[in-house]
């Protein structure tokens, strides 16, 4: 059975205990843009970062005392950042901004929602509304077609999914995983 779940906005899914959508309105989400990766990580954006920018496809997560920050590789000059910590987002905006010729943080918080996709039969959802192809395995970012929507998807943990998608087709998205859900 799939209930709803309330949210500031818009409903989650829950399927117990086998799948739950909620989606992740604490997160700010913002897309580092650059010419040359090397050249905007400096240490100074390394250290409010966590680490290294993610490679080709991958995707990573950096926890803190203070913040959780997810980083998914989006093209060759964008990656994503993803926290729930505000202080920690304008940090790495404030360390990107200090060169503003190596790159910048755009924040996409009010155009971009994020679901998380957990449990047994997340992965059967995915594949169901899009392909096998467009399903991250743990550490990657895979930009693909789900629910006939343009989606990055994206996966830090074993079982546990993220999919980004333009705000304004996320009720369109949570109705294709709601639907699928409710028939297998």
């Amino acid at each position: 059975m799939v209930s709803s779940v309330p949210g500031p906005g818009v409903r989650g899914l829950s399927v117990e205990p086998s799948l739950s959508v909620e989606p992740r309105d604490d997160w700010q989400i913002g897309s580092l843009r650059y010419f040359d990766a090397a050249g905007l990580m400096s240490a100074n954006l390394r250290s409010a970062v966590g680490g290294s920018l993610p490679g080709p496809l991958a995707a990573v997560r950096y926890p803190s005392a203070h913040a959780e920050l997810i980083l998914a590789w989006r093209s060759p000059t964008e990656t994503l950042i993803m926290t729930a910590n505000g202080a920690a987002f304008a940090a790495v905006g404030s360390r990107a901004a200090e060169d503003r010729s190596a790159g910048y943080l755009v924040d996409q918080t009010g155009g971009v929602r994020a679901w998380q996709l957990a449990g047994a039969r997340a992965r059967d959802v995915l594949e169901r509304i899009g392909s096998a192809g467009s399903i991250p395995a743990p550490g990657e970012a895979r930009t693909g077609r789900l629910a006939e929507l343009p989606v990055l998807s994206l996966s830090v943990r074993e079982g546990e999914f993220f999919l980004l998608v333009e705000r304004v087709y996320s009720e369109h998205l949570l109705g294709w995983i709601s639907e699928t859900a409710a028939d297998i």
